[in-house]
């Protein structure tokens, strides 16, 4: 395996669809592919959402296809080494067809960093496998319950 510094990133393939930063226009498209996806925390509250997919060291990339969001992808990053994919998805109807490949890649190398860290669900490791990896373990952290 190649170090990070080795890694290069693959060209992609002139796609249907158009990688963009985040503006506050694409908010509604990424609450309602969260909310079809039955992820509560950014459509809770909308507001929120906002500020987190803009803050500091936050890089939130959307596709469009026709106008309307069809994913997203949100990186951490420290502009330099670490980076950190807290994001990523794409509607259903578009998945397997390049768009989360192309948010993921065009992520990372705008928020910059040597390699990115992610937790995955299971159904989504086939394809994070598909790409130039190392798996670790890891873990989600909650606070303790207020008493």
């Amino acid at each position: 395996m190649p170090d990070a510094t080795q890694l290069t990133m693959p060209e992609l393939p002139s796609p249907a669809f158009g990688i963009a930063r985040f503006t506050s226009e694409d908010l509604q498209g990424v609450l309602d592919l969260c909310t079809a996806e039955r992820w509560p925390s950014l459509p809770a509250d909308p507001a929120r959402a906002g500020r987190a997919l803009t803050s500091p060291g936050s890089t939130t990339m959307v596709a469009r296809e026709s106008g309307q969001v069809i994913g997203f992808c949100q990186v951490l990053s420290d502009g330099e080494i670490q980076a950190y994919c807290a994001l990523l998805l794409v509607a259903p109807h578009r998945r397997q067809a390049g768009v989360g490949r192309a948010l993921l890649l065009t992520a990372l190398k705008t928020a910059g960093g040597e390699r990115l860290d992610l937790l995955a669900e299971e159904t989504a490791l086939p394809f994070y496998r598909s790409l130039q990896h190392r798996d670790f373990p890891g873990f989600r952290i909650y606070p303790d319950p207020a008493p």
